[in-house]
């Protein structure tokens, strides 16, 4: 469910992206003076490096999923950082956006703690016993020398 959510939400950010570079070239907005061409092709390169990152991180929690087991260290750093960065996002979209895209974020954000907390290691739970590994010796009481 989260590697589905985060590949729409890569799609949505690359098309949101692409409209707000529409709207600057098609007005040739400037900010203190800068090229609208370079505001178009900033806006452009920022859409398609976040919903590169977006699709990844689906990507990764997809493998994980399928192979049933716990993505690897490169895939939970990347999982962990997403993470933060929708808890970040989260917090700066309740004054500028409103509740329901903090909803959202903080959505997001459950999905992949909870994914990353559901493929972790088990605590609570005894390793199993072997025979061969010897415990710890007897000393009968006395202290030790």
């Amino acid at each position: 469910m989260a590697a589905l959510v985060l590949l729409v939400e890569a799609v949505g950010f690359v098309a949101l992206n692409g409209i707000m570079a529409r709207f600057v070239e098609a007005q040739q907005m400037s900010l203190d003076g800068l090229d609208p061409d370079a505001m178009v092709t900033g806006t452009w390169a920022l859409g398609i490096a976040t919903g590169l990152f977006l699709a990844s991180c689906g990507v990764a929690l997809a493998l994980a999923a399928v192979r049933d087991r716990a993505p690897g260290r490169f895939a939970r750093v990347l999982l962990i950082s997403c993470a933060v960065t929708h808890g970040v996002l989260g917090a700066l979209t309740v004054g500028l956006v409103g509740w329901y895209a903090f909803g959202f974020m903080m959505t997001v954000l459950a999905l992949i703690v909870a994914s990353l907390i559901a493929y972790g290691k088990e605590i609570g739970r005894a390793a199993p016993e072997s025979e061969d590994v010897p415990g710890p010796a007897a000393t009968n009481g006395a202290a030790p020398a």
